[in-house]
């Protein structure tokens, strides 16, 4: 039977990465997006509001697919507001493909955050996860968006038969333009800002993160799970951690990262500073060298996503991530961290996003 993708969220950088991948393994694969501003040769774009219904309901009528891979969300205000709409989301779409009983499989990533909670759980109550954090911890009892979603799946699920499996990758590192979240950008971004003016690339995390083991993502590695869990029968309904396979240390990869971009260090001092107060008043400098190396983009907003990075490199522990779980079931794609970041610095350099 013929493999139908249907890829929410399209544009970002997990979305994008794994359309790559599906059209590379010969899927049928349409890419549901607000706004497809970036295409992916092969990729049938569907342009829904998925906070709206009737819009889902006309964009979806040709559709049939056959697995959903839902890998986009929606930043409110609040963590209540993050719930009601996040889980709406979810919600809409599968209810909007529910009577087609097309959908065999569905693939929903989220995060850590699942087990380290919201900032303000373990920097206000003092309360620290276990590390390395396992896919049997128990939910926390803070509000959480991800368990909204992941609730909305299991209950469609139920409801239309089809299997599920939940994917919860560290720091997603890939190629993505305009992306809520996207810290391999963002310190590319910074340090060719730091290189341009002479500045030191200070780190703004905490003395745990600098000091600490910690792992990242990176989207091909997240893009071959997502497809080896929705084709293998072992790994159907059930939740997976995903990250490079390697571990390192901030204060190694922070000097790898300023060697690579020329620039001199400025490691962990006494306190933490963040890397959006640094960033804020930088835009007339990028616009001036967006000019000057004849760049894509001039908008410092839809590249640097800072306050993102802050939040992950202000956390008060290092974070680590078990990934027995898929290894033993079979999945076996690693990376290496320091080729995440080169890769995508280097192709950074030939889209012409950085100098």
């Amino acid at each position: 039977m013929e493999n139908i993708a249907l890829v929410v969220g399209s544009t970002g950088i997990t979305g994008s990465n794994l359309a790559y991948e599906l059209i590379a393994n010969n899927w049928m694969t349409y890419g549901l997006a607000r706004n497809h501003r970036t295409p992916v040769a092969g990729l049938e774009p569907v342009t829904a509001d998925l906070l709206d219904p009737e819009s889902l309901e006309q964009a979806l009528k040709d559709i049939s697919p056959t697995h959903i891979f839902f890998t986009t969300w929606m930043r409110k205000e609040t963590e209540e507001e993050n719930i009601r709409a996040n889980g709406a989301m979810v919600r809409n779409l599968l209810d909007a493909l529910s009577p087609k009983k097309s959908v065999r499989h569905v693939a929903l990533v989220t995060g850590l955050k699942h087990y380290l909670g919201p900032f303000e759980a373990y920097v206000k109550a003092g309360i620290l996860p276990e590390t390395p954090v396992r896919e049997e911890h128990p939910r926390l009892e803070h509000p959480n968006f991800y368990y909204a979603q992941e609730d909305e799946v299991y209950a469609a699920a139920d409801r239309d038969g089809f299997s599920w499996s939940i994917h919860r990758p560290h720091t997603v590192i890939g190629y993505a333009i305009g992306n809520l979240m996207n810290m391999g950008i963002t310190l590319a971004v910074y340090a060719s800002i730091c290189k341009e003016t002479g500045a030191k690339f200070t780190w703004p995390g905490s003395e745990a993160q600098w000091n600490g083991l910690s792992d990242v993502t990176d989207a091909k590695i997240l893009a071959k799970q997502l497809i080896w869990a929705s084709t293998t029968e072992e790994a159907k309904n059930q939740a997976f951690n995903v990250t490079n396979g390697d571990v390192f240390r901030w204060k190694w990869l922070w000097n790898r990262i300023s060697d690579y971009f020329g620039v001199e260090t400025d490691g962990y001092g006494n306190s933490i500073r963040p890397l959006e107060k640094e960033m804020e008043n930088k835009q007339e400098i990028w616009s001036a060298m967006a000019q000057k190396y004849q760049l894509k983009e001039e908008n410092l907003n839809r590249l640097s996503s800072a306050w993102h990075t802050d939040l992950d490199l202000g956390r008060p522990l290092e974070v680590m991530t078990d990934m027995s779980k898929s290894r033993t079931l079979g999945f076996t794609a690693f990376e290496s961290t320091e080729n995440s970041f080169i890769r995508l610095f280097e192709k950074l350099k030939a889209e012409k996003i950085i100098p």
